[in-house]
């Protein structure tokens, strides 16, 4: 997965939210960090994206 695509799904489900939640909303499957930490200490975006669907309970696509 590219980062372009990560982000626009990011903005699909988030919306105006999206920079919050990135910034803000630690997760567990991240090892108790944010996407923007995860992105930062080099996750892969696939993980990320991931992490994010089962937080929130959302289809992988």
């Amino acid at each position: 997965m590219r980062l372009q695509d990560f982000w626009e799904r990011m903005r699909e489900v988030f919306g105006p939210l999206t920079d919050s939640y990135a910034r803000d909303h630690v997760m567990s499957d991240l090892g108790g960090r944010t996407v923007m930490q995860a992105l930062g200490d080099g996750v892969a975006v696939k993980d990320i994206w991931g992490a994010v669907a089962r937080d929130r309970d959302l289809p992988y696509f």
